[in-house]
């Protein structure tokens, strides 16, 4: 079997687990955790009611290791775009952490129920241990991209720790915004683009010294 997140890939002997993420990454991207039931991801599968749960103990189960699928794909969505990133287009459109910010916006855009489930297993108050390691590894690059932004001169200096943080509240909030509905689809990667701008150049009005 051939994984791919959000594909269905074909069952055989001794990759049940992969076929059944497979099958539920179908339901999610079609319908919402909501709908992602151990029963319809079984006869998806092809096999019976009651062979998910030689894999998963119960849908929750289910439900986190999609969300650690979604965290895979999402980090190489990230890498992409930081690979992209084009360092003569200056300190503001030229920067890492820019281009981090836009994925995360794409990514919610393009994929809203993945955004919702990892919004939901994520940004919590209680992070799940199976998902701790692999969350834990994307704080600690995403830290190290800010400092080699700062490092370069794109970033002022300053605490990487609260940058990245305030970088991460305004694209949380876009994408909420933008899957909520609240901002239109149409045209949301441009206005994404422009607000993230706009908080690289800094918004206050400082005297000249």
């Amino acid at each position: 079997m051939t994984e791919r997140p959000g594909g269905r890939s074909s069952y055989h002997h001794g990759s049940l687990p992969e076929a059944l993420v497979a099958a539920a990454f179908e339901l999610l991207d079609e319908y919402g955790q909501e709908k992602v039931s151990m029963r319809e991801v079984a006869r998806r599968a092809g096999v019976s009611a009651g062979a998910p749960f030689r894999h998963f103990a119960d849908r929750q189960a289910l439900l986190t290791a999609l969300a650690d699928r979604v965290l895979a794909d999402f980090a190489r969505c990230q890498e992409a775009e930081v690979a992209a990133v084009d360092p003569a287009e200056g300190s503001a459109r030229g920067s890492v952490m820019r281009a981090v910010g836009l994925g995360f916006v794409r990514y919610a855009l393009h994929h809203p129920h993945r955004f919702d489930l990892v919004r939901s297993r994520v940004f919590v108050a209680s992070r799940e241990p199976e998902l701790r390691d692999q969350l834990d590894g994307m704080d600690r690059a995403f830290a190290g991209l800010i400092v080699a932004d700062q490092e370069a001169g794109r970033l002022r200096a300053g605490d990487p720790g609260l940058m990245g943080l305030a970088g991460q509240a305004l694209v949380f909030g876009l994408a909420q915004m933008i899957v909520d509905g609240y901002l239109p689809e149409e045209g949301a990667e441009e206005l994404a683009g422009r607000v993230l701008d706009t908080f690289g150049q800094g918004i206050a009005n400082l005297p000249s010294q």
